[in-house]
């Protein structure tokens, strides 16, 4: 009976020593050589090249670039800030420590839609703290003015609206939903009295509709979101003063008598989220490490495992963070899943491998090659060290 005793708590021993061995940078981030983390030097070498000289095409005036991104749309205006962008950057983690890095990772730029993957979180939050009970639950119960009237809009649920499967029809912020990304065939009337699909069934990728989740989500938290991302994940993770979450110039609302600015959940209009390349690498971790920071359990372990589940509609696509099902990127584990944003922004979490990689302003056509490259940094590690 006391060997018995005796094993059990030494295999309880052993796994929190284990536990408490896993890395967690602090103010200063720590850095490995590669072949200290059992990975190829040449290979990462040759990515971290490759990514430097496959730049993104997107003008380096991200106001110009945007205007051009969307010249189609009926009545495309900026209302948001905007930021020149800088050179092409970025980090790679192995096992929580920085094993190679490039351009200036401490810039501060936009980050256009991986803005959607920090939303996500925002609402798995609410989920934790019970502010909604669940992701299927109509978001009219939550959010009782006009924006969620109708036969069509009353049955949208919070999970629609994660999974862009909501096809929410309506105007905010003089955004008309039917605007953003119209079919390049048809007119105007066409766009404006299509026939709507059925909540949950068509994946249609739609920033008026991410900016009513924000809304949405404003509205149950009744504090700027920022604010609950600074409070509750930045600040615990160690993330610097410097990002900023922007909304539009027309976006302010009133909440318990104080105006409040909803934000933005990309830089379609301006806005969203501006960070830089290392906070950006801070929060992968974070997911990498299934919501925990150190001691804190800082979102929940259910939540991180959901937001890159399939969804009905797209199974590419999970709570707005993007996955590998399909192999898009087809020599790269189908595991994996990122936050993306127009321009060569990523976020990659490679549970695999214990791998966090972040790009910026990256070619996105050469995205899967640069990722089969690192993936071979680690899986080759025995050749030509």
């Amino acid at each position: 009976m006391k060997n018995k005793i005796f094993i059990a708590f030494f295999s309880f021993s052993f796994f929190v020593a284990d536990a408490q061995n896993i890395y967690f940078p602090d103010t200063m981030w720590q850095v490995k050589r590669p072949e200290e983390m059992k990975m190829n030097k040449v290979l990462l070498d040759s990515a971290v090249k490759f990514a430097q000289t496959n730049e993104n095409k997107f003008d380096k005036d991200l106001r110009i670039a945007t205007l051009k991104a969307y010249a189609n749309e009926p009545d495309f205006k900026i209302i948001g800030p905007t930021k020149e962008r800088g050179g092409p950057a970025g980090l790679i983690l192995k096992n929580g420590y920085i094993v190679a890095q490039w351009g200036d990772i401490n810039r501060v730029d936009m980050t256009n839609s991986v803005t959607k993957s920090f939303l996500s979180t925002i609402a798995g939050l609410a989920i934790d703290e019970r502010l909604i009970k669940n992701v299927t639950d109509k978001v009219n119960t939550y959010v009782w003015d006009e924006t969620y009237t109708g036969q069509h809009n009353s049955k949208i649920t919070w999970d629609n609206l994660l999974t862009q499967s909501s096809d929410w029809s309506g105007t905010l912020f003089d955004l008309h939903d039917w605007a953003d990304r119209p079919p390049k065939e048809g007119s105007i009337d066409d766009w404006k009295n299509r026939k709507l699909n059925e909540p949950g069934t068509v994946f249609k990728y739609n920033d008026v509709r991410v900016n009513v989740l924000a809304y949405s989500l404003l509205q149950v938290w009744r504090k700027p979101l920022p604010m609950v991302l600074k409070e509750k994940i930045m600040d615990s993770i160690g993330a610097s003063t410097t990002w900023r979450w922007f909304g539009y110039d027309n976006s302010f609302v009133n909440i318990d008598g104080i105006m409040m600015q909803s934000v933005s959940g990309g830089g379609h209009h301006g806005g969203g989220l501006f960070i830089s390349t290392l906070d950006q690498a801070r929060f992968g971790l974070l997911f990498l490490r299934n919501g925990k920071w150190k001691s804190q359990q800082l979102i929940s372990e259910k939540w991180v495992k959901a937001v890159h589940q399939s969804s009905s509609s797209n199974k590419d696509y999970g709570y707005m963070w993007w996955i590998n099902t399909s192999k898009k990127w087809k020599d790269v584990s189908s595991e994996i899943y990122y936050a993306l944003g127009a321009g060569g922004n990523y976020i990659v979490v490679d549970n695999e491998h214990d791998l966090v990689v972040v790009t910026r302003w990256i070619d996105d056509s050469k995205m899967g090659e640069f990722m089969n490259l690192v993936e071979q940094s680690i899986t080759n590690q025995s050749n030509r060290q």
